[in-house]
């Protein structure tokens, strides 16, 4: 699915300086490396603020602990996303309430967050799935009507952009009142292990985040609210330091590849290539199919045993996982989410994907649909 080895011996000499300087230095914690990476990072997103965790769950979880919400408040969020989404609102004491989303984008539906909302509703969640932004101009509409909160899931979809109708371009993850990423290492902007940003122009939502992160700390050993241990260590940083001049580079191949996987399913009657929506670039975190025509497990299976790797994101629902059932919720109650978890299966996609390799995934998915 994800060829990291073949993209670091393209830049191995880059990361094996950026690594030995770290070591060299012994700065491995909160060292040089990641304040160089905070600037660089706040100049290629545009956001005043960039707040460098230990991974993309804790920045969720760190951006909702700054909004001072209360046990019981309620945090909408899609039903068709990765679980810590949910996780973190559940964890803090919040109540997650999930809508539907979109059959196209698969990104959440504005309708379904505008039914969902109530009195308790005080923070809306979109997830920027596979890598292209949900709706933001209507969600942020809806969000300034009602008095909501917006912390962004930007987690795959770093260097996504979304036009607004004045033609104001924005990154995913800095159009909310809080954005937050993961740089797990098959992202499209990944370290080595695990690491996370949060992304905000609020000072006084940075200010707290930062001491939130630093277990409550804004003097040291003066602890003024409750706090977490989250941090983005010097290695991570050196290495994302070296990656971050070629995130653009990894997009466009990643684009090239899409459009390569489009041209060839355009016109097989059983697969349904991503939705596009034009507000939104996508830079394709993942390369999502749906399969509506034939069985998908079965593809799948037949894909693997050809040496081609297909995976599922996601299989069930937030509203259907055990740990998450809800009486307010029911099978059938969110049909868009529970079709797709149904019939979605993504491709290999990923920066070092050329020609020979794409021509033999879509012939052999092209010749497996047939059958």
């Amino acid at each position: 699915m994800v060829d990291l080895h073949s993209q670091y011996e393209h830049i191995k000499q880059d990361i094996d300086a950026a690594i030995r300087e770290v070591i060299e230095s012994t700065a491995f914690v909160k060292g040089p490396k990641v304040t160089e990476f905070q600037q660089q990072l706040e100049q290629y997103t545009g956001a005043k603020h960039v707040i460098p965790v230990g991974n993309g769950t804790d920045a969720l979880q760190i951006a909702l602990m700054a909004l001072g919400l209360q046990k019981g408040d309620e945090v909408i969020t899609p039903t068709f996303t990765f679980i810590a989404t949910a996780e973190v609102v559940a964890l803090l004491g919040l109540t997650p309430v999930v809508v539907d989303v979109d059959w196209e984008t698969m990104n959440l539906d504005i309708e379904s967050v505008r039914r969902a909302i109530t009195p308790r509703t005080k923070a809306i969640v979109p997830v920027h799935l596979f890598g292209q932004c949900a709706n933001m101009e209507a969600l942020m509409a809806l969000a300034k009507e009602h008095h909501l909160f917006v912390v962004e899931d930007a987690c795959q979809a770093i260097g996504a952009k979304y036009t607004f109708a004045n033609g104001e371009t924005k990154q995913a993850g800095t159009m909310g009142d809080i954005g937050c990423t993961s740089f797990f290492p098959s992202k499209n902007l990944g370290c080595y292990g695990d690491g996370g940003a949060i992304f905000t122009d609020n000072d006084d939502l940075a200010d707290r985040m930062r001491a939130i992160a630093n277990h409550g700390m804004v003097v040291r050993y003066h602890h003024d609210m409750i706090g977490v241990n989250s941090r983005l260590d010097s290695l991570q940083a050196a290495i994302l330091n070296a990656k971050l001049p070629h995130l653009d580079e990894y997009i466009k191949a990643r684009q090239q590849a899409a459009d390569f996987y489009d041209k060839a399913f355009a016109h097989c009657d059983v697969l349904l290539v991503p939705g596009h929506q034009k507000c939104s670039t996508h830079v394709y975190h993942q390369y999502t199919l749906r399969v509506i025509g034939t069985d998908r497990d079965t593809l799948r299976e037949n894909l693997a045993e050809r040496g081609i790797p297909a995976m599922i994101y996601y299989p069930v629902p937030l509203h259907q996982q055990k740990a998450y059932r809800d009486p307010r919720y029911k099978d059938g109650d969110f049909p868009v989410a529970e079709r797709l978890a149904a019939c979605v299966l993504s491709l290999p996609m990923h920066t070092e994907l050329d020609e020979e390799q794409l021509n033999y995934i879509t012939s052999n998915v092209l010749e497996l649909c047939k059958k």
